[in-house]
């Protein structure tokens, strides 16, 4: 049968970017849980504070369905990290405001967050770190900046639940 199986003409990039993306992932879950933060707890604090941001436009930032920024949202609201207020702008939308505790953790969880991605590039010298980045960049700015139309949906995978 592994006769039958075609040659790669390429390395798998596929693989490479999933699993360096999930390894990453976990990497950054275990040590944002170290201050009681995910990774979504901490991306809405850090983009809430930067200016006014609906819960709608902070979804779209983070990726995440409306299900999940609501879920997200409450445990914020519940620690004492975030409140839901009215917008200044729009006194029909409602905004996402840090609280000074938020904004105290949100400058913790991003010392670690960059911690973590220094620590991911450790194995690669100055150049190739500098050469990866770049090309990441321009390629999630460019080529791969949106995701293709499909006529059926295309699930991102799935993490394991240890």
């Amino acid at each position: 049968m592994t006769a039958m199986a075609p040659t790669r003409t390429a390395p798998d990039l596929s693989y490479l970017l999933d699993h360096t993306s999930h390894v990453l992932r976990t990497q950054m879950s275990a040590a944002l849980a170290e201050i009681g933060l995910t990774a979504r707890m901490h991306c809405v604090l850090v983009h809430a504070l930067e200016e006014e941001r609906t819960q709608i436009q902070l979804a779209e930032i983070g990726d995440m369905d409306k299900t999940t920024m609501v879920v997200t949202v409450d445990a914020l609201e519940s620690a004492g990290l975030a409140e839901r207020r009215p917008s200044g702008r729009d006194r029909r939308a409602r905004i996402i405001a840090v609280t000074e505790t938020g904004a105290a953790l949100a400058g913790q969880s991003q010392e670690i967050v960059d911690r973590v991605h220094r620590d991911a590039l450790t194995g690669l010298d100055r150049g190739d770190r500098d050469t990866l980045l770049r090309a990441l960049g321009q390629l999630a700015g460019g080529h791969l900046s949106a995701p293709a139309d499909t006529p059926g949906a295309t699930r991102r995978a799935r993490q394991s639940r240890k």
